[in-house]
């Protein structure tokens, strides 16, 4: 073969290989960058929801504290953001807050509370029904923290 046949083909396999690897290398950097976009999108989206949900909660849950007549608006929409956290999130989070709709539901049944029954539930931390639900949701962000690196 002619030497100058060889350098020529040493020439272009070395340009294909060179733009091979800078191809590659653009399609693993941008891969990557979606990925993490689209993780700190759906944490967000999740936080939003986590956080309407709570707030839905605690108001349904005073109310039910107070009154035997639930708020069937108020309720109706606490089980929308139930239903989409099955959608939306791990099971352990779904399954805590159909927990904390089913406690809701429970108290509009029980007899009213009054003030000082309040300040004891208060006192002795059985008010608090969210409590294992952040704690949960928490374990979920750390899950998906360490999916993102």
């Amino acid at each position: 073969m002619n030497t100058s046949v060889i350098s020529a083909l040493a020439a272009l396999v070395g340009a294909a290989t060179g733009g091979l690897t800078s191809l590659f290398a653009t399609w693993l950097t941008q891969r990557t960058q979606v990925r993490s976009e689209w993780l700190a999108h759906d944490r967000a989206r999740r936080q939003e929801l986590y956080k309407e949900f709570i707030e839905d909660a605690t108001k349904c849950y005073v109310d039910a504290l107070q009154h035997n007549q639930p708020d069937l608006a108020a309720l109706g929409n606490l089980y929308a953001k139930i239903s989409r956290m099955r959608v939306q999130s791990s099971r352990e989070v779904a399954d805590e807050a159909d927990l904390i709709g089913r406690k809701i539901v429970d108290t509009y049944l029980a007899p009213d509370k009054t003030f000082i029954e309040i300040r004891a539930m208060l006192a002795d931390g059985s008010i608090d029904i969210l409590g294992k639900f952040g704690d949960v949701c928490r374990a979920e962000f750390e899950s998906l923290r360490a999916q993102q690196f």
